[in-house]
């Protein structure tokens, strides 16, 4: 009896384990999608087969990306929405080209540092809601430029399917329900309750929720372009609703918005190029990691092992810290990109590396909730799109009549003067989203995203090392359990001092984490924080694409 006893015990206290998976990982949850034809990955099942649909009725990848990222604003309003800006890396096989779009808006240009100081008083930091953080929404100029590049099908086409659904409703998914009741404290604002709630609630998971307005939003836009939001009714509503609520956005800054083309960058990580776009987002942050990575042998130190967290988080401290103190909205500040992302500079920065300790630095997490998404079609095109309201549903601002939410990105300045980041008026923010895609010889490889907030470098920089140092498949990459580095340096001014906290997730061993905390690290329980993958990888020797969708999220990856 005390034999069987012991047994239980010790079955109880091992994680538990997926015994049945032929590969063999303890953590994968499923198979890759494996099709020829097309391919899509969504943080939301309807907004995927939106995208496949579009495919399938002769439109391409960039036709299907808009197609899902409109429905994705009607039905995961908590991490996108037409108030919100865009990123994107597209690959054209005609061209053998990549090509990065930013869609990201400016601050109000009659909003200067000094009227904003006056309008916070004492606070050190720009307000998370309410009408100051409020910057241009980049996302519908972001569609529209994607669509007159790269697009096929008409407009309207691409956005016919989030107008159906917004007008006969859709089924709330579980995940998304639950992050929509957490924001039910945003009827406070303006516009918000009329837009989202009914009654007052948020809608449970399972039940049907319809938004007319923003079908009507929608509907302008398909009949009368991206003038209409714009420069047209749209804009007009916007201004108007702003003024009445002590809020700078004005007509005069959305008229004046315009997305910029820019040239991706890359380093090479042991064979393959790793592409970033360039500041003001923090996607060079994970080249940065990579290159201080690169040196370490990761063939003899084992995946989840203490070398393993130890450099890792090290690394992203370092990166970090530059982060802080150089990214920002180059045409006020030229971030030194080329020498960031060197290898010799990765060289200096890793000799600060201690084995044994983990660092401090003399030298606060960014949080937000964001959708990604990733599309291929049968002409071998590749959309990498990532799209977001900042946190959450955004300012909690909802324009009358609208349907959706502005968002609150304007929180990401410093206050303080003489920074890059610094505030200044008709200015784009810091920005956390970022896509991301790789190239192997000059051919596509992967396009992929982890979205949420700082998560989303060191989750790239997971995806990479877990496909390319411990030879995962697309899926298995993104199940793995993750590391995240809280507390570093950030760009609104806030200096880590006493080295931030290290959360895991379940799946790494009891032993690493204890080596870990003789190590200095301070560890932390984390549970929602570790972002929310998709990606599809191309096999080029098979000529087919395999795709997977994140684990802890809602989403489905499918092809055809």
């Amino acid at each position: 009896m005390r034999f069987i006893v012991i047994l239980l015990i010790g079955f109880l206290a091992s994680p538990l384990v997926a015994q049945d998976r032929i590969t063999g990982q303890p953590f994968a949850t499923r198979s890759e999608v494996i099709a020829r034809t097309g391919m899509a990955a969504t943080s939301q099942p309807l907004a995927t087969q939106v995208a496949l649909d579009i495919l399938k009725s002769g439109g391409n990848a960039i036709d299907a990306a808009i197609a899902a990222n409109a429905t994705l604003g009607l039905m995961e309003p908590t991490g996108n929405g037409m108030g919100g800006d865009l990123f994107a890396i597209v690959w054209i096989e005609e061209d053998q080209k990549l090509y990065g779009l930013n869609a990201s808006g400016r601050s109000p240009k009659s909003l200067t540092l000094e009227k904003l100081r006056e309008e916070i008083g004492d606070r050190d930091s720009i307000p998370a809601l309410g009408p100051l953080p409020v910057s241009v929404p980049g996302c519908v100029d972001g569609w529209f430029e994607l669509h007159k590049k790269f697009g096929q099908l008409p407009m309207a086409d691409n956005l016919a399917p989030a107008i159906r659904y917004a007008k006969e409703g859709f089924p709330v998914s579980e995940l998304i329900a639950y992050y929509w009741g957490r924001s039910a404290f945003l009827k406070r604002y303006p516009g918000f309750e009329a837009t989202f709630l009914r009654d007052g609630k948020a809608p449970a998971k399972g039940e049907i929720f319809r938004n007319p307005m923003l079908a009507s939003t929608l509907e302008k836009l398909a009949e009368k372009g991206r003038d209409e939001f714009y420069q047209g009714s749209i804009a007009k509503t916007i201004d108007a609703f702003m003024k009445q609520h002590g809020g700078y956005l004005s007509y005069e800054d959305l008229a004046a918005h315009k997305s910029e083309w820019v040239e991706p960058v890359a380093t090479n990580y042991r064979g393959y190029d790793v592409w970033e776009l360039p500041p003001n987002g923090q996607g060079i942050a994970a080249l940065q990691m990579l290159n201080i990575l690169e040196a370490f042998d990761f063939s003899e130190i084992g995946y989840g092992s203490t070398e393993h967290v130890h450099n890792f988080v090290e690394a992203k401290k370092l990166a970090f810290e530059d982060r802080a103190r150089l990214y920002a909205d180059m045409d006020f500040y030229s971030t030194p990109v080329e020498r960031l992302i060197s290898k010799d500079y990765a060289a200096e920065r890793r000799k600060l590396i201690r084995k044994s300790a983990a660092s401090r630095y003399d030298v606060g997490i960014t949080q937000g909730d964001t959708i990604y998404l990733t599309v291929a079609d049968k002409d071998r095109n590749m959309v990498s799109l990532i799209q977001s309201n900042y946190r959450g549903m955004g300012s909690g601002m909802c324009p009358d009549g609208l349907g959706f939410c502005l968002q609150d990105r304007g929180e990401l300045f410093d206050l303080t003067p003489g920074r890059p980041n610094s505030y200044a008026p008709g200015k784009r923010p810091f920005h956390t989203i970022i896509p991301a895609f790789v190239t192997k010889d000059g051919k596509p490889f992967l396009s992929f995203g982890v979205m949420g907030g700082a998560t989303q470098p060191q989750g790239h920089v997971q995806i990479v090392m877990n496909m390319v140092d411990f030879g995962m498949n697309v899926q298995e990459a993104g199940d793995a359990p993750r590391i995240l580095h809280t507390g570093s340096s950030q760009p609104t001014g806030e200096k880590m001092r006493d080295g931030g906290t290290v959360s895991l997730e379940s799946g790494f061993e009891r032993s690493v984490r204890r080596e870990l905390v003789k190590r200095r690290h301070r560890l932390t329980q984390n549970v929602g924080s570790f972002g929310g993958y998709q990606g599809i990888q191309y096999d080029a020797e098979n000529d087919v694409f395999l795709g997977a969708s994140e684990s802890r999220k809602d989403g489905q990856a499918a092809g055809y």
